[in-house]
């Protein structure tokens, strides 16, 4: 399923459950002007499709003391599948790391790393990103105040 196949009806259900993932399905009808078995059909029929991935809760990290926010630019020495592979699953198993990207331009990889203060990421970067193998360099950009964030996608 394409963004072709999905008619306004579709993308209004899509912008409520970004907003609320936990709306019930008779409010979501009472938002989109259907009753709740079409409303309930479509959410399956997305769900089904893959263009709903997956429900999931959006937390406070400070609240949970993780508030310290780094991006980090990785570099590897070389470039080749299996060391991309390697360093690919190595990422994908520590904790800190909540987002990772392969990117194009001066780096290879972006990574979101939540921590719970500077001290914690330095130890962080010594003794966990420094311990792959195939690490050549890191630059490290702290979230000094968060302006906009949110895991939703521009529907248009």
């Amino acid at each position: 399923m394409d963004n072709e196949q999905l008619d306004k009806t579709d993308l209004l259900i899509l912008k409520y459950l970004q907003e609320n993932g936990r709306i019930t399905i008779k409010d979501l009808s009472l938002k989109v002007h259907l009753s709740p078995t079409p409303v309930f059909e479509r959410v399956r029929r997305l769900e089904s499709s893959g263009v709903i991935e997956r429900y999931t809760t959006v937390l406070n990290a400070a609240k949970l003391g993780q508030g310290f926010i780094v991006f980090c630019s990785v570099r590897l020495r070389r470039m080749g599948k299996e060391i991309a592979n390697d360093f690919v699953n190595r990422v994908k198993d520590i904790p800190e790391v909540a987002e990772c990207y392969n990117i194009s331009g001066d780096f290879d990889y972006l990574l979101k790393v939540y921590a719970p203060d500077m001290r914690y990421y330095n130890e962080f970067l010594i003794n966990t990103l420094g311990t792959i193998e195939s690490l050549g360099s890191v630059q490290s950009s702290f979230v000094m105040n968060p302006i906009k964030t949110s895991a939703g996608i521009p529907l248009r």
